[in-house]
């Protein structure tokens, strides 16, 4: 459990040296004097359970805006972290089946196992990269740079080996295996050289202006809309006022995830006599907002990033990828729905998922931008987001009130910070009951919106960066690094056997 304070918003990354290497040190020696495998798999569980237990309770405050799922809340807490602590339990599982006798090479296994089934985790079924332990550096840029380079997965294997390096110097074999636990420790001042020679590039590159400013919001509407019928019209007069729109300035305009209650894409022309007396042909508007396919037998939802120019005409749209199990979409819902269970949103019908995640480009009298539409949850994978990096900026609109007053929304504004670091580009960030912000491909948060409060963020330029070396290839670098890690591995066996 101690290891959760590493992570945002408390931060205390220095807890990860004592809990890692005491627990590969716990490893290590109990892979001397017991056999039975099943035990170490309940090592690993139970380091993962507990971690996962005091870092993900507030899931379950999202079952709380409804009394019909109220029963659920202490099966949540329970299952999630039980379900996840079974890739820590995996980890230990495989550690004890190869049993390296060198401590070096079971520093090096145990790292291997670790960032692998961290992957796995990241991908598998939805896949849930939830708080890595990479995470736990969100405050520190400079050395954070590296993901532009090697990715979060990349750098979440360096963290793992880092965190559990001191246990190299207390169980070493020889004085040589010493200098294996201090090259871990140079790592990260090296990794701030790059940080800092990469900051120095960003500064004295070019600089990108718009004639169309982009107008990012941050809201604080409650949740109670869905479930108290409130009238779309005071949501949609909130939100303009909160936009601030002045008709001779040339402005883009971006609101939150699904931000209107029981409104579809389709459907907000209705409401044109509310935005015709504050907005004009200067303005779009990128809106959160549901829409719907209607088949013969069946109607489709979507979650959607939708654009609209200021008569409410619909321009583009992008639909939901990654949706949140079970959240926006019940799996295996034949056989659950039977259970009486239900996705929590979308009045409590799944949504269906779009075809696949393009760049959206925005023409407007001379004025052109291409950018990467992300919807919320989308924003905690790395290397899934895009495969061609020819795009502006990345668009990110989420939902932030199902966590509540809780570190759930400040963990969830964490992933933006290394996504915009990873793609080297400026990410916009729309929230509502969360936080807004413009975020640089440094990492830096050049402007935000606090949470739990209204306002907006304006972007008027940017710096033009290269696309990152992650951008180009990857999670193909994390397979190298992984490569590396055997190569290391089956080195060091052979210089033992020597």
């Amino acid at each position: 459990m101690a290891s959760s304070l590493s992570l945002p918003p408390y931060n205390y990354l220095i807890i990860n040296f004592f809990t890692f290497s005491a627990f590969f040190i716990f490893l290590f020696k109990k892979s001397k004097i017991i056999q039975n495998k099943k035990i170490f798999f309940l090592y690993g569980w139970l380091f993962g359970f507990g971690f996962f237990l005091s870092s993900l309770y507030w899931i379950s405050i999202s079952l709380t805006f409804d009394q019909n799922f109220k029963f659920l809340i202490p099966i949540t807490v329970i299952l999630i972290p039980a379900f996840l602590g079974i890739f820590y339990g995996l980890v230990t599982l495989c550690f004890i089946i190869l049993r390296p006798k060198k401590t070096v090479v079971s520093f090096f296994s145990f790292s291997l196992f670790f960032g692998i089934f961290e992957f796995i985790r990241g991908s598998i079924l939805t896949g849930f990269p939830w708080n890595l332990i990479a995470h736990s550096f969100s405050n520190h840029l400079e050395i954070l740079s590296i993901t532009s380079f090697i990715g979060t997965y990349g750098f979440n294997l360096f963290c793992i080996s880092l965190f559990t390096s001191p246990a190299i110097f207390i169980l070493r074999d020889t004085k040589k295996d010493i200098g294996v636990c201090i090259a871990f420790l140079i790592m990260p001042l090296l990794f701030y050289m790059y940080g800092l020679s990469y900051k120095e590039k960003f500064n004295t590159s070019d600089v990108v202006s718009y004639n169309h400013k982009i107008r990012v919001i941050g809201s604080n509407i409650s949740l109670d809309r869905f479930y108290l019928n409130i009238d779309p019209v005071s949501v949609i007069n909130d939100l303009i006022e909160i936009s601030e729109p002045t008709k001779n300035e040339k402005t883009i305009f971006v609101w939150p995830e699904g931000i209107f209650p029981e409104i579809s894409q389709k459907e907000l022309f209705k409401y044109k006599w509310l935005f015709e007396k504050r907005f004009n042909k200067n303005h779009l508007l990128l809106i959160g907002i549901n829409n719907q396919i209607i088949n013969k037998d069946s109607i489709n939802y979507f979650n959607s990033l939708s654009i609209y120019d200021h008569n409410l005409e619909l321009l583009n749209f992008y639909n939901k990828v990654n949706l949140v199990p079970f959240g926006e979409f019940l799996p295996f819902e034949n056989k659950l729905k039977a259970l009486g269970l239900r996705s929590i949103t979308n009045n409590y019908q799944s949504f269906s998922k779009g075809n696949r995640r393009e760049i959206m480009e925005i023409n407007r009298e001379g004025f052109s931008i291409k950018i990467l539409p992300l919807i919320c949850y989308e924003i905690i994978y790395s290397g899934k987001i895009f495969t061609n990096s020819n795009f502006d900026l990345i668009i990110n609109i989420s939902e932030d009130g199902w966590f509540g007053n809780s570190i759930g929304p400040k963990q969830h504004f964490t992933h933006s910070i290394f996504r915009a670091i990873e793609s080297g580009k400026y990410l916009l960030r729309s929230a509502n009951n969360g936080i807004a912000a413009i975020i640089n491909p440094l990492g830096i948060v050049e402007q935000k919106v606090e949470y739990g409060k209204s306002g907006y963020v304006d972007l008027k330029e940017t710096k033009k960066m290269q696309p990152t070396l992650f951008a180009k290839y990857g999670n193909k670098i994390f397979i190298t690094l992984i490569l590396l890690y055997i190569f290391i591995i089956f080195s060091f066996n052979r210089i033992k056997n020597e």
